[in-house]
């Protein structure tokens, strides 16, 4: 019998993902440390504004600028859904979150290893956690920085807000300086 010569499969004749991690290269290390450490820093601030500002009060911190407030919100961003009257905006920040979760840890694994990429990945997360806590233990987010000038206010905000909104535009900085990275491709 006649000895079969074996070829070597190209990448792409696999069935494999082009790209799929372990996370031995320290991406996930990477995302849940920043997420771990939003979501903690966003709870200790909400206890601490719970604590030292009586509800629906604020503390002035930069005259005409900055207040520090204790405000809850119910809907999302920019007080988007915000009604006492509904209930079912809860299920619904709840399955965003649980989706979003999801589609982070599925493009944590398929992506280019970039620790700016990952911190930014761990920043949305861990800010919809952090809100999430607070939804499920209060059915409200407290949100407690007011940023206003000339009566013109900027919708209040939270610790989780923020690193949602840094998570995101270092996402989209990465995305812009390395196209196709996010999806496992050729920079």
């Amino acid at each position: 019998m006649g000895r079969v010569k074996e070829t070597p499969m190209k990448h792409s004749e696999t069935s494999l993902p082009a790209v799929a991690h372990s996370g031995r290269d320290g991406r996930y290390r990477i995302v849940f440390s920043a997420a771990i450490g939003c979501a903690v820093l966003d709870q200790l601030t909400k206890l601490a504004v719970a604590a030292w500002i009586p509800y629906q009060h604020g503390i002035e911190v930069i005259p005409g600028f900055f207040d520090l407030v204790h405000v809850r919100n119910r809907g999302a961003a920019f007080g988007i859904l915000n009604r006492p009257d509904m209930d079912w905006q809860f299920w619904l920040f709840l399955a965003a979150t649980l989706v979003a979760a999801g589609l982070i840890l599925n493009m944590t694994r398929s992506a280019r290893f970039s620790r700016a990429l990952f911190l930014g990945f761990g920043l949305i997360l861990g800010g919809a956690v952090g809100n999430l806590i607070d939804r499920v233990r209060l059915r409200a987010v407290i949100d407690f920085m007011d940023l206003h000038i000339a009566g013109w206010h900027w919708p209040a905000f939270n610790v989780a807000d923020m690193g949602i909104c840094f998570g995101a535009a270092l996402c989209i900085l990465y995305m812009w300086r390395q196209p196709g990275a996010a999806k496992g491709g050729k920079a």
